[in-house]
């Protein structure tokens, strides 16, 4: 299940999206028109901001806007800096891989299926960006 912040996360980038060609968007304006939590969205943003999703202009005319085209953010970046990993166990995750404890990965059924599900995520999330959301 996705949380509220990845939640949120895409819900402002779509937003962002679809105002580009207005220029810069105002946190307030965003948490106002998509109903998140200012100081929630504040943290989103900055750290969307760090990673080169976004970017931000002060001032007059000032607030956030997209820092690459749509088309070129993937939803499995956003999903792995605001979630982390995407693999619902540590053990099959691979940018966030840790061994279970207790456990014997070359005889778990459970880890088999999870790769299986972690693959078929990917297999959407890898190659669907923020426009396909607009």
């Amino acid at each position: 299940m996705l949380s509220k912040k990845t939640q949120y996360a895409f819900k402002a980038l779509m937003y962002l999206s679809q105002q580009a060609k207005q220029g810069p968007v105002l946190i307030a304006e965003i948490s106002r028109k998509k109903k998140i939590p200012l100081k929630f969205l504040e943290n989103i943003l900055l750290e969307m901001k760090k990673e080169g999703i976004l970017d931000s202009k002060k001032g007059k005319g000032g607030g956030y806007f997209l820092a690459k085209k749509p088309e070129d953010i993937v939803l499995a970046e956003v999903m792995r800096l605001i979630e982390g990993p995407i693999s619902l166990l540590p053990c099959v995750s691979l940018h966030f891989y840790k061994k279970c404890e207790n456990c014997n990965e070359e005889s778990c059924g459970l880890r088999d299926v999870l790769i299986q599900v972690r693959d078929a995520n990917l297999a959407i999330l890898e190659h669907r960006t923020v426009a396909d959301l607009t």
